[in-house]
């Protein structure tokens, strides 16, 4: 091909496939020869759970983050959650063509079809649930910890496998033996944020809006059999008729999954009848954490925003929890034997009592710290790790948890999702 004087070559590169040279804008790129990131996200869950990991990336211009969304029954919301970052979302199909020096995902599906080094990384806290499948010693895997989980066709998918505590590597050894020497306890992200503002609880209630005297009582659930939510018709209308309406401000929050199943709509529909609109509804993408920091109670089951509850000093109450499918060995099995249970033919407001007057933070300290072997190390670990895979130097500085950002006031969200809804 000839050039005239003073053009640019256009044409795209010819390369192996899974070239990177072509992967978004190819010679009209500003910053190239970079290495390649991509941030797989098979659900909301697991988008809002990579944002961790990521961001840790994020301030490098040798590194270019890219997202995509893999197949998965739950995926309802995962793009909408990466698009609102600003950042390119590549399609599936497109994903699965090129090579990438990094891969992060949260979840199995879909990472055998992928070229480059996987990293797995863990989409909730202390490993609660069984799968369905059982061990060769007869029992049930934690789910994630299993062959089903990181192996494809008697393989390995992941090349490294970060862990939160020391205990998931011993419950690795038992159930996937394989896994081990992949494995590496770097700490968990959530933990250390949620530590971290925990002693600034006042700031994150007044930007709820809460008064000085009122209590914030936050009800949560898991998706899936044996949930909170499948007693909604038993516990809301109690909360909406037995609580003051003056002395205290109830949130619901539901696992992202619950809407990506039914829809919005039919969650919102559903705890807002049950409720008689007495509840505020937060959205499945609202970022939880802050909430729970603020929460004075807080009522849950078995899912992983119940278990860091223990972190905050807030009295738990369990009003679902099904022990054939939660993981004896994890601290929420812990927790279950530690909380009080929410009980059929007693005031709720005694039954708050009784949960705060039983209170041991000693007890609930203990719980809290099997969520993570690493407390406040998270950062600098994942990143150590993530940058050892790219074969890069880390970036001079040491990574701290960023702060928990304020959240809108609870009327406004309440009024953002009847807009939505409505």
């Amino acid at each position: 091909m000839t050039l005239v004087h003073g053009e640019q070559d256009t044409t795209p590169p010819r390369g192996k496939r899974g070239s990177t040279a072509w992967s978004n804008n190819g010679p009209w790129e500003t910053l190239q020869d970079r290495k390649e990131v991509l941030v797989v996200a098979q659900t909301m869950v697991y988008a809002k759970r990579l944002h961790d990991f990521y961001s840790l990336l994020a301030s490098d211009l040798r590194v270019h983050v890219q997202f995509t969304v893999a197949p998965h029954v739950f995926n309802r919301g995962a793009t909408e959650v990466l698009r609102a970052l600003g950042g390119t979302v590549l399609p599936w199909e497109q994903a699965v063509r090129q090579e990438f020096d990094l891969i992060l995902a949260a979840g199995s599906q879909g990472m055998e079809q992928l070229h480059g080094p996987v990293v797995r990384l863990p989409h909730g806290a202390g490993n609660i649930k069984l799968s369905r499948r059982s061990t060769p010693d007869g029992e049930r895997a934690a789910i994630g910890l299993g062959p089903d989980y990181l192996c494809w066709e008697g393989r390995l998918v992941p090349a490294s496998f970060a862990l939160a505590h020391e205990e998931e590597l011993l419950e690795l050894r038992r159930t996937c033996p394989e896994a081990v020497p992949i494995a590496e306890v770097v700490g968990d992200p959530c933990y250390d944020r949620i530590a971290a503002a925990v002693p600034h609880r006042e700031r994150y209630r007044a930007a709820l809006g809460l008064r000085p005297e009122e209590k914030l009582v936050l009800v949560s659930s898991t998706w899936g059999n044996g949930s909170l939510f499948t007693r909604l018709d038993a516990v809301l209308p109690r909360l909406t008729s037995e609580l003051p309406q003056h002395g205290y401000r109830t949130v619901l929050l539901t696992h992202p999954n619950i809407a990506a199943a039914h829809g919005s709509y039919a969650v919102q529909s559903w705890a807002r009848a049950t409720a008689r609109g007495a509840v505020t509804v937060i959205p499945p993408e609202t970022d939880w954490r802050p909430l729970l920091v603020a929460a004075d109670f807080i009522i849950g089951d078995h899912g992983s925003v119940t278990l860091y509850g223990a972190m905050t000093g807030a009295p738990v109450l369990l009003a679902e929890y099904p022990h054939r499918h939660v993981n004896p060995r994890s601290p929420a099995a812990q927790l279950a034997a530690t909380a009080p249970a929410l009980a059929p033919g007693h005031p709720l407001v005694d039954q708050l009592g009784y949960a705060a007057e039983q209170y041991r933070p000693e007890e609930y300290a203990a719980i809290a710290a099997r969520i993570s072997s690493e407390p406040g190390r998270f950062d600098r670990n994942a990143r150590r790790l993530l940058y050892r895979v790219l074969r890069l130097g880390q970036p001079a500085h040491v990574p701290g948890p960023e702060p928990l950002h304020l959240p809108d006031p609870l009327d406004a969200i309440a009024a953002a999702g009847s807009r939505r809804d409505g």
